[in-house]
């Protein structure tokens, strides 16, 4: 238990001085209040959610941590990561580059709203990673895994990822900038690619999830896909 918490832990911290190198590196300057908001809120919630994955389900947060796209089995699924994770850097370095060369005019309580996205999206996880604690960062199989259909998995089959949409959609706004946005345009087909390929996948290798399909219709967002 110590052994994963030291490595969550070291994990978080690595991440964050990355992400911040990402922000007020490009922006060149540390006066950068929206940044440093975002950077409270969205380790604040990462902080929250990786002491009560040590707590209550370990297990689940040693398999989050295998993550990434050389993590992944399928070549298919390499190829979205790499898509998603160039599309999270283009959410950082967009609106740092925005700050340095003044881009986007936007008023501080827009980007105040846009804090509150991403802590709604990290809440939105949490309530994911409460119900399901099969819940892992690629796309496999855990030992016993069964169907999930209860809490948020009632609403829509990929919760999570709907939880991460909020998240990512706050990020630039978050951060001060318009031209962030752009980054969606990456990030979320290569979302709704992996959606599609992991229910694939679902469907050929866990039992009754054929079944939950037919019960839960809508992949994301409710009435509409």
């Amino acid at each position: 238990m110590q052994r994963l918490a030291r490595k969550a832990f070291i994990g978080l911290g690595c991440l964050f001085l990355a992400m911040a190198a990402l922000l007020f590196g490009p922006s060149w300057t540390f006066d950068y209040w929206q940044a440093w908001a975002f950077l409270a809120v969205y380790f604040a919630s990462s902080l929250a959610l990786t002491i009560y994955l040590i707590r209550n389900d370990p297990d689940l947060l040693e398999r989050r941590m295998r993550g990434g796209p050389l993590a992944e089995r399928q070549p298919a699924q390499r190829v979205i990561m790499l898509f998603a994770s160039a599309g999270f850097l283009g959410l950082l370095l967009l609106p740092a580059f925005d700050r340095r060369f003044g881009w986007s005019q936007m008023s501080p309580s827009v980007a105040l709203a846009g804090d509150a996205l991403v802590a709604l999206g990290w809440l939105a996880i949490f309530l994911v990673f409460r119900e399901n604690t099969f819940t892992s960062a690629t796309i496999e199989l855990a030992a016993e895994q069964r169907v999930v259909s209860t809490g948020p998995y009632a609403l829509v089959r990929h919760p999570m990822y709907a939880g991460s949409l909020v998240m990512l959609l706050g990020v630039p706004i978050a951060l001060g900038s318009w031209w962030g946005l752009i980054a969606l345009g990456v990030i979320a087909p290569a979302l709704a690619w992996r959606m599609v390929d992991e229910e694939r996948f679902l469907a050929r290798h866990l039992a009754g999830y054929d079944a939950y399909k037919e019960k839960v219709r809508y992949r994301l967002i409710p009435h509409l896909w």
